[in-house]
């Protein structure tokens, strides 16, 4: 026997297909779920249940374990082939938990275990939706990626990162310099590349630059590049960053470490708007758009003297502060599903989703180091992962223990901040996988200061 409804509810909310051999059962689900405003089809035949699959779309399917004709697992596999997008539920009892257990392992979103209540079902039937969703708006920004200039999306839906893309919005069509601030790893290049990409000089270069990489003479030669002869070893004119960027935008990242004499020698230039190159006598005049970035409080380092004030007012003009990753809570499943496309393609995978456990891991943790943090965590599970789903084995197995972020009182146990330091350092060497020039990344620092602290700290 089987039994179907069609077009109960919005389908804005969402289409489940609810298929159970038991009709008590069947009218539960569908009487809590069209209180939710979902549309609603019920099958006690899930062979009828397929067919139907095959020529509607549905958010969820939510199936009991235990069937005639074709049990749950089997179900699940057939409806994947047909929809690979659709979220699935599973209904046991407590009884046959291991094979709710198994379907997990297969792809299935979570397990209803019998007796369930309306609350139960409705909480996880929201978030397999939610789920769903999510995934749906990452690859809809992978498609985006693929439309624009690599690297030129700002991802996230939190309140926090809408304001940011209101107001990259607002600033990129002007020419004025902006300053973008935010701790290391928290996306300030990606910010500054979506600046150019809706700018007027969006068909210009787009140039990066370090300033933590070079000591101040080197800097001085890749910013403003020299002339034939202009020192020993020079046997060729070559022109510098700033040339390089002409017509289009330069970014400065790190910009707080720039040596106060190269400070001096960039100021001259964005106030004059031209170049000397080393050993040069003829200015070349600039029209770049300049985009600055850093970690540090800029602030604070004017008050200080470690910055120039008039550096500092030609650079900020406009300012972008970035959130952290903590605090944009809601953007971490989006990202994680995002970088989960990501390296599928980058490393030929086909790694379908991320099990709850592991997102809940995901989602609870405190990312010191950021989105950046967040993508090589990603990218060591899709590397690691052996099966259709990222399960908590694939992630760095300290993830839940590493807490530097929450300290509820000082007491004689708490550790030191060097102790801090330490564990930190070798968490994200872990993560990964020992590469230091990615884990100085991460960290923020250059490679030989995480050099001499991996020896400080016996981390060889």
């Amino acid at each position: 026997m089987s039994t179907s409804d069609h077009d109960h509810g919005p389908a804005s909310q969402g289409r489940v297909l609810v298929v159970d051999d038991e009709l008590t059962t069947l009218k539960n689900l569908r009487r809590i779920l069209e209180k939710e405003g979902y549309q609603v089809s019920t099958y006690s035949n899930p062979v009828r249940a397929l067919e139907l699959l095959k020529r509607e779309t549905f958010d969820v399917l939510l199936s009991d374990l235990h069937m005639p004709h074709l049990d749950g697992l089997e179900l699940l596999d057939q409806a994947k082939l047909i929809a690979p997008g659709l979220e699935v539920i599973i209904i046991t009892g407590y009884a046959s938990l291991d094979g709710a257990v198994e379907a997990t392992k297969k792809g299935a979103y979570h397990f209803l275990a019998k007796p369930f209540t309306p609350e139960q079902v409705r909480r996880v039937v929201a978030e397999a939706l939610g789920l769903k969703r999510t995934r749906e708006a990452a690859q809809n920004l992978e498609l985006q990626e693929g439309r624009s200039e690599e690297g030129a999306l700002v991802i996230g839906r939190s309140p926090q990162m809408r304001r940011v893309a209101e107001v990259i919005a607002q600033i990129a069509p002007t020419d004025c310099n902006v300053l973008i601030m935010g701790e290391s790893g928290t996306g300030k290049e990606l910010a500054a590349r979506a600046i150019h990409t809706q700018s007027q000089c969006a068909q210009g270069p787009f140039v990066a630059f370090n300033c933590a990489a070079l000591n101040a003479e080197l800097m001085e030669n890749e910013l403003f590049g020299h002339e034939k002869g202009a020192y020993t070893g020079a046997g060729d004119t070559k022109a510098g960053l700033l040339e390089a960027a002409q017509g289009g935008t330069i970014f400065l990242d790190e910009i707080g470490e720039m040596p106060l004499a190269m400070q001096v020698k960039l100021l001259r230039a964005l106030q004059e708007r031209e170049v000397l190159r080393v050993g040069g006598t003829q200015a070349v005049s600039l029209q770049v758009r300049v985009v600055a970035a850093t970690a540090r409080d800029l602030k604070a380092e004017v008050s200080q003297g470690a910055f120039r004030q008039d550096l500092y007012y030609r650079l900020n003009v406009v300012s972008l502060m970035l959130p952290r990753l903590a605090e944009r809570g809601d953007d971490i499943q989006l990202l994680a599903y995002y970088f989960l496309g990501l390296f599928n393609r980058r490393m030929g995978k086909q790694v379908r989703g991320i099990a709850p456990r592991a997102m809940e891991l995901l989602t609870s943790y405190a990312y010191p180091g950021n989105v950046r943090e967040l993508a090589n965590i990603v990218e060591r599970a899709v590397a690691l992962c052996r099966q259709e789903m990222i399960t908590e084995r694939d992630l760095p197995p300290d993830l839940a223990a590493v807490e530097l972020a929450s300290f509820s009182r000082p007491d004689s146990e708490s550790p030191t901040l060097e102790e801090l330091e330490r564990r930190y350092i070798e968490h994200i060497l872990e993560i990964t996988g020992g590469v230091r020039t990615r884990a100085a990344d991460i960290l923020g620092i250059d490679r030989v200061s995480l050099w001499r602290k991996i020896k400080k700290y016996g981390l060889e």
